[in-house]
């Protein structure tokens, strides 16, 4: 079936591309001029999405002089820098600190004694700097509590709905089959210590599931990439790695450390693969997660860019329709990596938590 559909693929753009090359040659007044695009920075709008930000961006647009405009929500920004706070809104700062793409930077560069946003800069500085600590509510935690909420808001609707009665229905009924779907995913990679691992079994497919839907609606207030962030993958992935460790049995360390049943010379070979692979494991989760979502989104809005880059209207009919292609697999890509992301936790826990068999 994947051969046939990769036959499929390949066929459909070996069309599109005929379609549009033959477009091109007989309305060569559909060229746009390239002066158009002159200005039009595709890297900065991709990565403008990939990455986190410090408002919240509803709508942009160019007004008759050309200028960018955009309607933002504006985050709280809260820093910490050598002994002084800094509370403000993201769209309070000028002079005294800059956004920048995922990074906050404090400008200390002041004289002694002058109010910036609010803070009373007690020496003076020289140079633009990081801030210490940097605790703002980034777009990607807005949306976060988002998934939450959306989270919170299914869960208790599908509890309410079997205090009135046991048959499940409608939207109900797909939310049972997920619950069992990962149920079972826990009972087959762990065994019979199962029941205590199924709430954070859950809680990771949904957290991911939710999340990875979130990314691919592409309207406010959806639209980030919480996914896609390494630090959110990294949470999650320590959150295994800790789970797992903290729970081993006996039998699971003595593996690890002496590996029993080989040459003792294979031990000098085994045992630091095996203490390594403790930490390869929730690095290969992170990444997997973290590139595959990242990966999609950029080949979405690169197929969309093409329109631009090339700066012939012909290409829009190839580029909307491989977006239309590859948009779909993302969404059964978001549902695959939530279940990888939790198999393989399942898998790990059960490893460390079962005895010798």
């Amino acid at each position: 079936m994947c051969r046939k559909a990769t036959h499929i693929l390949v066929l459909l753009f070996a069309i599109l591309a005929n379609v549009t090359i033959a477009y091109a040659q007989e309305h060569p007044e559909a060229q746009h001029d390239a002066e158009v695009h002159e200005g039009l920075d595709m890297t900065h709008l991709i990565f403008h999405h990939v990455l986190d930000s410090y408002q919240w961006d509803i709508v942009g647009w160019e007004d008759e002089n050309g200028v960018e405009q955009k309607l933002s929500i504006p985050l709280p920004i809260i820093a910490y820098h050598d002994g002084q706070f800094l509370f403000a809104l993201s769209s309070s700062f000028k002079d005294g600190a800059t956004l920048q793409e995922g990074a906050l930077t404090w400008h200390m560069g002041v004289p002694e004694g002058r109010v910036v946003e609010k803070l009373l800069v007690s020496t003076p500085y020289e140079k633009d700097v990081r801030p210490t600590l940097d605790l703002s509510i980034t777009r990607n935690v807005a949306s976060m509590w988002l998934s939450v909420i959306v989270i919170l808001v299914i869960f208790v609707s599908a509890s309410r709905a079997y205090k009135k009665s046991l048959v499940p229905h409608g939207a109900v009924g797909a939310v049972e089959a997920c619950v069992l779907f990962v149920k079972e995913i826990a009972d087959e990679q762990i065994g019979e210590k199962s029941a205590k691992y199924v709430p954070y079994m859950l809680s990771l497919f949904f957290f991911i599931w939710i999340n990875n839907i979130i990314g691919l609606i592409p309207f406010f207030p959806f639209s980030t990439n919480l996914s896609g962030n390494i630090a959110f993958t990294a949470t999650l992935a320590v959150g295994t790695f800790i789970l797992t460790n903290f729970n081993a049995t006996k039998h699971y360390w003595v593996h690890n450390f002496t590996v029993p049943g080989v040459p003792f010379v294979m031990k000098f070979i085994l045992v630091p693969i095996e203490i390594v692979t403790m930490f390869i494991r929730p690095f290969t989760l992170l990444v997997r997660l973290f590139a595959n979502v990242t990966g999609g989104h950029i080949i979405i809005l690169s197929l969309i860019a093409m329109i631009f880059i090339i700066g012939h209207i012909a290409m829009a009919v190839p580029s909307i329709l491989l977006t239309l292609i590859i948009f779909v697999l993302e969404i059964i890509f978001g549902a695959l990596q939530a279940y990888i992301f939790t198999l393989l936790s399942a898998l790990y826990i059960g490893l460390a938590v079962n005895d010798e068999h």
